[in-house]
């Protein structure tokens, strides 16, 4: 109770509640989303393996839905930068310099931990390199995100000129990129076309409901362009789904032959819009809710932990997992995901993971601070682990 009070004092008048819980509340969809998505099957030689549930439970799609919530964190990322923005009095690469300086720490932070860890874990303790391989991709899955997030953040200067000039439309030609991309791999000369034209819908795929975030800030989104971001963007959903044959789920499934999120369609956006226009509606209502203390000061912690949840929930769930794994399959664990029993243990399972998760971010956090105590040689040593692991899990 003193520690609510603590931070209840301390809170700011002028604070907006409401964006900051609709952060933490997208920053608990991306754990919630891997651990109840992300299952592990067991291999002859005794690794693991990526498994989904949705490859045996197509109905589960829904449950991305809900938990598909970038669109959520890029609006209130855009928000929040483009209000930081506007206070910022000096260079705006100074401005730039902090907020990507806030980025990189945790993510130096964990690739460099866990590129020491595959060398302890395979010669120490004899972790197969499928297990290690499984790992990497699992710990670099939620980094794609911090990587496109930071080229964003580099793009706040033109999006909130964008917003000046167009208000709520600024985000229009980035929907009708992708609309065009789609159109063009998804139609009927979509084989003959390059692979890698999908990768131009990343950068406006994401950037759509961070543009809508800069504008809102900018007072240029009123309660009527909410309402059709909201029942427009829902309509376009629904036809993507029924009309247009767009996958159900939000997030890859194994062995099928298109993908919604990676690179984003048209599908996330249709998403996105409908997400943003009831966050933007549900804005009063939320900041009223949170002004009590004992729902506000959980909103102040997960927002003060964001980049170690981001990091580091992938590594939690494989604590418990590669342990697990020696002794054979244990259900919601290690095993391949295709009962319904399975799906009762991992919920069970879920605060193993969220234990876990707090245990490692006790120490994980301190990469969040600035490293003001470390020399060149420490730095010098991280970045080189770092850039080890990335070519070891990207291989």
């Amino acid at each position: 109770m003193k520690i609510v009070q603590a931070i209840e004092s301390r809170t700011p008048a002028h604070r907006d509640r409401a964006v900051d819980g609709l952060r933490a509340l997208a920053l608990l969809a991306v754990p919630t989303g891997h651990w109840l998505l992300g299952g592990f099957a067991l291999t002859e030689d005794g690794a693991i393996r990526n498994a989904s549930p949705l490859s045996t439970f197509g109905g589960l799609a829904p449950v991305s839905w809900v938990l598909q919530m970038l669109g959520i964190f890029f609006l209130v990322g855009g928000f929040a930068s483009a209000l930081s923005y506007a206070r910022h009095t000096g260079p705006a690469r100074d401005w730039l310099k902090g907020r990507l300086a806030r980025l990189g720490r945790p993510v130096l932070g964990v690739t460099a931990v866990w590129a020491a860890l595959l060398a302890l874990l395979h010669y120490g303790f004899g972790v197969p390199e499928g297990t290690l391989r499984t790992a990497s991709t699992l710990v670099v899955q939620p980094l794609w995100f911090v990587g496109v997030y930071t080229v964003i953040t580099a793009l706040t200067p033109y999006c909130v000129r964008a917003a000046r000039r167009l208000g709520v439309w600024a985000a229009a030609p980035l929907l009708a990129t992708v609309a065009v991309v789609d159109a063009l791999r998804y139609g009927p000369y979509g084989e003959a076309l390059p692979g890698w034209l999908s990768v131009v819908n990343i950068l406006p795929g994401w950037m759509f409901a961070y543009q809508l975030g800069v504008s809102w800030a900018a007072g240029r989104v009123t309660r009527r362009h909410a309402r059709g971001l909201l029942l427009g963007g829902a309509a376009l959903f629904a036809a993507l789904l029924l009309v247009f044959g767009y996958p159900a789920s939000m997030v890859g499934v194994p062995g099928e032959a298109r993908t919604n999120s990676h690179p984003p369609s048209l599908l996330v956006l249709a998403l996105a819009a409908a997400q943003s226009g009831a966050a933007i509606l549900l804005r009063e209502r939320l900041g009223r809710l949170l002004r009590r203390p004992a729902l506000w000061a959980p909103v102040v912690v997960i927002n003060l932990s964001a980049m170690t949840i981001l990091c580091w929930h992938q590594t939690a769930m494989l604590a418990a997992a590669i342990p697990a794994s020696y002794g054979g399959e244990l259900a919601g664990l290690v095993g391949a995901p295709d009962t319904a029993g399975w799906i009762l243990a991992r919920l069970a399972w879920m605060p193993v993971f969220a234990a876990l998760l707090v245990l490692i971010g006790r120490y994980a956090r301190r990469f969040e601070a600035p490293w003001a105590n470390t020399g060149p040689a420490l730095r010098a040593t991280a970045g080189a682990l770092a850039a080890g692991f990335a070519v070891f899990a990207l291989a």
